[in-house]
């Protein structure tokens, strides 16, 4: 019996260790928020509103959660969810040998397309979503994190996270402006963050940027997303040579 307990001690420091190395590489929340809200301040073809950001693990578990406003109620309280489903579903839906966006899940899902339904798997678990204390959403103690969220969003703001080596750490997302901008924001927010070492993608600039490329309500790629602003296209038309993602050898 003397024996037991040291050992179940021992058990848990070990599973709390590999727990504590999974998402390491991942920023912290202060480094996600002061570069966050230096982004918000540019141009990014959206309505200029604050924004909420998600970090998730490979596993899918959150990690980081922040906003950009002085207050949780500065920036639409329900893109904090749409934020963790956007992070899930790039993180899902990515491998280590291919970068998928939420944005090119558009077409994809729309009725007669090739993923029509992929937008009702992978449910958000409302329990993490909402389980925590109000007071702490988008801080280090937000309820979700340390716990998988799951979702699957099928517009532009999440994005695969890669590391300098191309090792694929998780998804980021983000969400509280229009769904172009959420794409521009987290697109310049992993360039920022030097977690954009992708392997390619299916875009037309052989990356996971988003293509804006619907005409008659058909995309010429067919992982086309809808336009918001001519501001907003040319922006992300721009982006890769604006904030280059660095392709993996």
């Amino acid at each position: 019996m003397s024996y037991v307990i040291p050992r179940a001690i021992a058990l848990i420091a070990c599973m709390l260790a590999t727990v504590s190395a999974i998402g390491a590489d991942l920023p912290d929340h202060a480094k996600v928020q002061e570069a966050l809200r230096a982004i918000v301040k540019e141009k990014n073809g959206g309505f200029g509103l604050n924004m909420w950001a998600t970090l998730v693990d490979r596993d899918g578990v959150v990690r980081v959660v922040v906003f950009t406003g002085k207050d949780r109620g500065d920036q639409w309280p329900g893109s904090r969810v749409i934020s963790a489903q956007k992070a899930n579903t790039a993180n899902a839906f990515s491998l280590p040998t291919l970068a998928v966006s939420t944005a090119q899940l558009f077409s994809a899902v729309q009725p007669g397309g090739s993923l029509f339904g992929l937008q009702e798997s992978n449910p958000v678990d409302p329990a993490v979503a909402y389980g925590g204390k109000s007071e702490d959403n988008g801080t280090p103690k937000d309820g979700m994190i340390g716990k998988k969220i799951g979702g699957v969003n099928v517009f532009g703001g999440g994005l695969a996270l890669y590391a300098a080596d191309g090792t694929l750490l998780g998804g980021i997302g983000l969400s509280g402006d229009s769904s172009v901008a959420d794409h521009i924001i987290a697109w310049k927010l992993r360039h920022a963050l030097a977690l954009d070492t992708i392997p390619g993608g299916v875009s037309p600039t052989g990356d996971d940027n988003m293509a804006i490329d619907i005409t008659d309500g058909k995309s010429a790629s067919g992982w086309g997303h809808a336009a918001t602003t001519d501001e907003a296209t040319a922006i992300v038309k721009d982006l890769p040579k604006t904030a280059p993602v660095v392709k993996k050898k």
